[in-house]
């Protein structure tokens, strides 16, 4: 069984992204999964589970919305995990933050979650964000850039897909950021041109 304290848990606090409310839950379950040794296994559902929300609007609204009581949150989230083949550990997880009425911050749990892993791994999680979805030999080679960059650490690397991007891309390793998409550029020239009047 999962139980969270709304206390501090040791882990939390260290970094911003695995703070507050969202950040204890993932601790909670990062602790619970080590002693299991299902760390791998949680994070793999857990990235199933947020790839769903993503890629469905109804699924975002029922984890998003006030509306819903947890009666039918808990109906509407076993049939879910039942179809997606989430079980165990995460599946206890997902069903008492739900309980709690907390399944409105599940993704800030999802990536507090990958950060301790990352951490516990000597890793390092890094975001990029890209108009279009990236061939094999590009991720290839983002990854090693950044490996070079990160002094030779290995990277977890989360791809996110967002047309409106334009070209180039976003990325975010750890606290630090660098875009370079040409929305951004372009936004840059429309205010300079602003300024210029």
């Amino acid at each position: 069984m999962i139980k969270v304290e709304e206390t501090s848990v040791h882990v939390a606090g260290k970094d911003p992204i695995i703070s507050g409310m969202a950040g204890r839950y993932a601790s909670a379950l990062f602790e619970l999964a080590l002693e299991e040794k299902e760390t791998d296994a949680v994070k793999t559902d857990l990235d199933r589970f947020d790839a769903l929300i993503a890629g469905s609007p109804d699924l975002a609204r029922l984890v998003r919305s006030p509306v819903f009581g947890v009666d039918e949150q808990l109906k509407a989230l076993t049939a879910i995990l039942d179809k997606a083949g989430i079980k165990g550990l995460t599946a206890n997880f997902l069903r008492v933050i739900t309980t709690n009425r907390r399944l409105f911050s599940v993704r800030d749990m999802i990536r507090a979650y990958r950060v301790l892993v990352a951490r516990h791994k000597g890793e390092v999680s890094a975001q990029v964000t890209v108009a279009e979805p990236l061939s094999d030999s590009n991720l290839d080679a983002l990854k090693g850039a950044l490996k070079n960059v990160t002094g030779g650490k290995d990277i977890d690397l989360g791809v996110k897909v967002d047309p409106a991007v334009i070209g180039g891309l976003i990325v975010k390793v750890g606290s630090r950021m660098v875009d370079s998409s040409l929305r951004t550029k372009l936004n840059a020239i429309k205010f300079a041109m602003k300024e210029a009047r």
